[in-house]
C-alpha cells in the first residue's frame, strides 16, 4: 500500500508541473453573453455582440464594458494561449485574449482590424486605458496569442504557428490576486462578425516567490 501511495504522489506531483488541468470550455462562464455562441471539438465559436467593447476614459472620453468575454478565474502565476481565427469586417473588429481582475484593471490583446489593415493589439487598463499596435503587411488567416502572468508582470506574445512566439508588450498587473482568463471579442462600430477559438490552454506555474524561498532554505 505504501509503495502505490508513492507511485500515486509522484504521478499528481507530474501532473501539477506539466500545469495538466481538467478545465474545460464547457465548465466556463460569459461576462456580456452574445446572442449567438456554439463550443464543439474544443472550440469556441461566436458572433459578436455589435457596438460592443472594452474601454476607460483615456483619448475618446468614454467608457465601454459590454464585449463579450468567456473566462474561468485563476490565481497565482500561469501561461495562457489561444489561437484566434476572425472574420473581421468593421473598423476595429477585433478578438484576443482578455486578463481581467475588474472594471478598471484588465488586459486584452489580439488581433483587430483598423482602415483596412490587420494589427496585432493591446490594450492595458488601470483606471484609464493605452492602446498599442504592431501592423501587420498582409492579412493572416490566424494568430496565436499567449500570455504569461509572472509576480506583477503580464508578457504578451505573438505567433503564426504556435512554435515560434515574439514579445509584443509586457505589462503591469496586480500579483497575489485572482484573475479572469479567457477569450474576448469586440465589434466597437460594426454590425458584428464571426469568430472562432481553438486549443485554449491554461497552464500553472510554480511561484516565483516560493522558489526563491525554497533555494535560500534548502537543507
Amino acid at each position: 500500500m505504501g509503495k502505490i501511495r508513492q507511485i500515486a504522489a509522484a504521478a499528481l506531483v507530474s501532473l501539477a508541473a506539466h500545469g495538466v488541468t481538467a478545465q474545460t470550455l464547457e465548465k466556463m462562464q460569459w461576462f456580456n453573453e452574445p446572442e449567438r455562441w456554439n463550443i464543439e471539438n474544443n472550440a469556441l465559436t461566436m458572433s459578436v455582440t455589435p457596438k460592443s467593447d472594452y474601454w476607460r476614459v483615456s483619448h475618446y472620453g468614454f467608457t465601454v464594458d459590454d464585449a463579450p468575454f468567456y473566462y474561468a478565474t485563476y490565481g497565482g502565476e500561469f501561461e495562457v494561449k489561444v489561437k484566434i481565427t476572425g472574420k473581421y469586417r468593421q473598423r476595429f473588429d477585433q478578438a484576443g485574449l482578455m486578463l481581467r481582475i475588474d472594471h478598471e484593471n484588465y488586459i486584452k490583446a489580439g488581433i483587430e482590424y483598423v482602415d483596412g489593415k490587420y494589427n496585432l493589439s493591446a490594450v492595458v487598463t488601470h483606471k484609464t486605458s493605452d492602446w498599442s499596435v504592431i501592423e501587420l503587411d498582409k492579412a493572416v488567416p490566424c494568430v496565436w496569442i499567449k500570455a504569461v502572468r509572472r509576480l506583477d508582470a503580464v508578457e504578451i506574445f505573438y505567433s503564426f504557428d504556435d512554435e515560434n512566439y515574439t514579445l509584443m508588450r509586457n505589462a503591469w498587473l496586480k500579483d497575489n490576486t485572482p484573475v479572469m482568463v479567457g477569450m474576448m471579442a469586440a465589434c466597437p462600430d460594426g454590425d458584428g462578425f464571426d469568430v472562432t477559438f481553438e486549443h485554449f490552454k491554461v497552464r500553472h506555474l510554480p511561484d516565483m516567490r516560493r522558489l526563491e524561498w525554497l533555494k535560500k532554505n534548502a537543507e
